[in-house]
């Protein structure tokens, strides 16, 4: 159940698509139908959904040693050693802010060293822009933090 904020009840945030199209008036059978049950409804993505998309887009930049700062960073080695290695890794490094369909991401990253930060701060938010906004949502702001720069 929403609040007027548009959080759940457990606070996590939630985007939903409503088609702009006109229904198309049901025929017996055919492509028609299905057309038009196609726009009798909202798609709905998790804000965490959209946390995992951009992180995956920001990994798949070379120069990107690791997401997240510090602490995340840190938590998540503890995590490796007692054997829980993929807890929070999709998401971390990442969040999005989410009203309506329009979404504002901050990416934090750690950058391998001798990289061009502008190069690789400037590649980050192209994927990161372009991978969200394939699923139907509107990227207004896509600030990338470089948190760390890793010297090996």
């Amino acid at each position: 159940m929403n609040d007027e904020s548009g959080f759940h009840a457990d606070r996590t945030q939630e985007i939903t698509l409503r088609a702009t199209a006109q229904p198309v008036p049901p025929q017996h059978g055919g492509a028609e139908v299905v057309e038009a049950a196609a726009y009798r409804g909202d798609t709905v993505f998790e804000r965490e959904v959209i946390e995992k998309l951009a992180g995956a887009a920001a990994r798949s930049v070379p120069g990107v040693a690791e997401l997240g700062g510090d602490v995340a960073r840190f938590f998540n080695a503890v995590l490796d050693k007692v054997g829980l290695d993929e807890v929070g890794d999709a998401r971390r490094g990442v969040t999005a802010k989410v009203d309506g369909i329009d979404v504002d991401l901050t990416v934090v990253l750690c950058l391998r060293a001798g990289e061009v930060v502008a190069e690789v701060t400037k590649e980050v938010r192209s994927r990161v822009i372009e991978a969200v906004e394939k699923y139907g949502v509107h990227v207004n702001n896509c600030t990338v933090k470089v948190d760390d720069i890793l010297m090996s």
